[in-house]
């Protein structure tokens, strides 16, 4: 029986769709990252509106406490996940007929890294800060939320099948629901903890929904079984992914819980803010890169002179697309924060104006970071994140002490660029990427044109 045809092939122009309508295998690959286009999509916007909503009722402190327990908790997520994620989706690829057998080896084992997280997470925050019941709670209730993931490796088989509308439809009605549960809080005036409470919950719902949705696709989770060898295979080929978890999690993080430490809670409230505005557009490379990025690879086999050339017009069109938001953003970035977090907030402004250029380099790092991959070079890819996880953590030291948040995002700014592009001056085999990513910052290419 022939499998129908997807409704959006209709939609698409007669030139394009030619191209499309009889190959399956494509139209599977597009189908999955536009539903997976659309949860970022849904999340950006109603995710914000949201987000903005909870920063003007909480305030700049209690926001920031907030902020504070959440990047705290995230420095420990590389516990929960082990790095079992890319892992265990290329075994299920490879190794179809043994999937109960490493999912069920899978959840086990971040089941224990879940629990092992959480239990760190609550010794570290309560040696850190003293007598904070409030925090301490804000902590637990956020890291409680690993063990709901553990569930999570049911999206592992749904990507392993190319089927991820089944983890959007999941993420999205948690997200719904918890939106909901989000406003009538806002409108009843509810205290800090209910929305720590809401956010716990919103993790528990999404791993209801995904064991729904893989019941409804005919299997059971009693089918799974666990196995200490594919359990000593799996840690032997994750836990280099553990240690570049860890670092991109105080690459991304140590930001908020250093400003916390040094300044108080008030100044995490301003910071994140505005990173809340400066991160909001960070999906926009992954979902470029990751439908781009398998042409380019595909043009290595043909030549690799077009390979470097398909490569410099990805690279020049992640600058572009970064420019097109932090010159906006910076030159209305006092405007932009008010508007949206009110008077209060004023003073995130400069952050933003600083924060927003991070954006250049983040982008550029997406899309270089398939490049390593293709090329296997992930060890250099974890070298480079731990050098702007280093980078950061020294930079703070000196710069917030001197500048406050300000200082934060200037640090913030060096890391990234040190991580994403300076790094790869260091290395002979990355080197030819420092240019190339030198000749997209200065736009080299929109003056002279590229073939």
């Amino acid at each position: 029986m022939t499998k129908p045809k997807p409704r959006w092939l209709r939609y698409l122009p007669a030139s394009l769709r030619n191209r499309v309508e009889h190959r399956s295998n494509l139209q599977a690959i597009l189908s999955n990252t536009g539903w997976l286009f659309a949860d970022k999509v849904l999340r950006m916007g109603v995710g914000l509106f949201v987000g903005v909503w909870i920063a003007r009722y909480l305030g700049p402190e209690q926001f920031g406490l907030l902020n504070f327990a959440t990047a705290f908790v995230a420095l420990f997520g590389a516990f929960a996940t082990l790095g079992l994620d890319s892992i265990v989706v290329r075994e299920l690829v490879k190794n179809p007929d043994r999937q109960h057998e490493l999912l069920g080896t899978a959840f086990v084992l971040k089941l224990i890294g879940a629990v092992l997280a959480l239990l760190l997470a609550i010794i570290a925050i309560a040696l850190m800060r003293t007598d904070e019941q409030l925090t301490l709670w804000l902590v637990a209730l956020s890291a409680a939320g690993f063990i709901f993931q553990s569930v999570n490796v049911i999206d592992f088989y749904f990507q392993a099948k190319v089927q991820s509308k089944y983890t959007v439809y999941a993420a999205n009605a948690a997200f719904i629901l918890v939106t909901i549960v989000k406003v009538v809080l806002l409108v009843s005036a509810a205290p800090l903890i209910a929305f720590a409470w809401v956010g716990l919950g919103e993790v528990a719902l999404t791993s209801f929904f995904l064991v729904v949705a893989y019941r409804a696709n005919h299997h059971n989770l009693h089918e799974w079984c666990y196995s200490l060898n594919v359990a000593r295979e799996l840690v032997s080929y994750s836990w280099p992914l553990i240690l570049s978890g860890l670092a991109i999690m105080i690459y991304m993080r140590i930001d908020q819980i250093m400003i916390g430490q040094m300044l108080g809670d008030e100044q995490v409230g301003l910071f994140s803010a505005a990173v809340k505005i400066s991160e909001v557009w960070y999906f926009i490379p992954l979902a470029v890169a990751t439908s781009v990025f398998p042409a380019v690879i595909a043009t290595k086999k043909q030549s690799e002179t077009l390979y470097i050339q398909r490569l410099q017009k990805l690279f020049d069109l992640m600058v572009i697309l970064a420019l097109v938001l932090a010159i906006p953003l910076t030159l209305l970035s006092d405007w932009v924060v008010v508007f949206l977090f009110g008077e209060t907030y004023q003073n995130a402004s400069l952050v933003l104006a600083i924060h927003v250029w991070g954006g250049v380099f983040v982008f550029l790092g997406v899309a270089s970071s398939h490049w390593f991959l293709a090329e296997n070079l992930q060890s250099l890819s974890f070298y480079r994140t731990l050098f702007g996880a280093i980078l950061n953590v020294c930079a703070n030291f000196i710069l917030i002490p001197a500048f406050g948040i300000a200082g934060a995002a200037v640090s913030t700014l060096l890391s990234q660029s040190g991580a994403s592009y300076f790094f790869d001056f260091s290395n002979k085999k990355t080197r030819g990427m420092f240019w190339m990513k030198t000749k997209s910052i200065f736009m080299i290419h929109c003056f002279r044109g590229v073939k």
